[in-house]
């Protein structure tokens, strides 16, 4: 059985930032970037599973991303998994999440994997979109919100327990191959050893481009991405007020915030 876990680089920005001159986003001068907390446990889950089941699974994890970004792949190799891919061209820049789906299901089908296992979403633009987006095009079963994962190597399905909403939870069954996205939870991503960081710099990372994938310059960037950055911006601050007093006094110094704010209407 084959995995890929595909892993992004996210930025973190300090409370003191500038946006770039274009206005679309933040100056990289601002900016750290650190492994996806979701990947984190999506690819804590594909290393579980390898060392339960041995040979017969194969770990990758996959990234769309420049030369900064293999430092993410690395992070994954110290942990588990004895090669990465690395996806780039210039013509990738500025894709969203469905022009990323494209490469990542193309190097699916490359690779003939079983399974893919994506973080839910990311912290950084939060859209949770790319996992169903890669299910889609590939035409897989899919599951988001996984909190719990049961498969075996040659196994026709999955079975999975995902989160609803108000705190419920559901069971099923899913056809293999599949496109599972992971929740945070799942369980207790380790901490990569000195041994292990040592030896990911010697493991294979293979770089390519979407054109070697078989995609073409405008089914990737912003000519086929379906949604694009406008401008990005802070929007502005509010002050909060502490009423104080007895409640008659409270409601009447509501009453007049509500006055002031409405211009006096009635």
């Amino acid at each position: 059985m084959k995995i890929l876990v595909p892993v992004k680089l996210v930025a973190s920005i300090d409370e003191d930032c500038e946006l770039r001159e274009d206005g679309r986003d933040v100056d990289p001068d601002f900016l750290d970037y650190e492994l996806n907390e979701w990947d984190d446990y999506s690819w804590e889950e594909a290393v579980r599973l390898q060392e339960a089941h041995g040979a017969e699974v194969e770990i990758i994890p996959v990234t769309v991303g420049p030369a900064e970004a293999e430092d993410g792949l690395r992070r994954c190799l110290a942990k588990g998994g004895e090669r990465a891919i690395r996806v780039w061209h210039d013509a990738l820049e500025a894709s969203d999440p469905m022009a990323v789906a494209r490469v990542i299901a193309k190097l699916a089908k490359r690779e003939n994997a079983d399974l893919v296992l994506a973080g839910t979403l990311s912290s950084d633009h939060g859209f949770a979109a790319t996992g169903m987006c890669v299910a889609s095009l590939l035409g897989w079963a899919h599951a988001a919100v996984v909190s719990r994962l049961d498969i075996s190597p040659g196994a026709e399905r999955a079975t999975v327990r995902r989160e609803l909403e108000a705190g419920l939870e559901e069971e099923i069954s899913v056809q293999c191959p599949a496109v599972l996205t992971i929740q945070l939870g799942i369980n207790e991503p380790r901490y990569a050893s000195l041994r292990g960081i040592k030896q990911a710099k010697a493991k294979p990372l293979e770089v390519v481009s979407h054109i070697d994938l078989g995609l073409e310059d405008a089914e990737v960037g912003e000519s086929g991405s379906l949604s694009r950055v406008r401008r990005m911006f802070a929007p502005e601050r509010g002050q909060a007020e502490l009423i104080e007093g007895t409640p008659a006094e409270q409601a009447a110094r509501i009453a007049a915030i509500v006055k002031q704010a409405t211009g006096g209407a009635q």
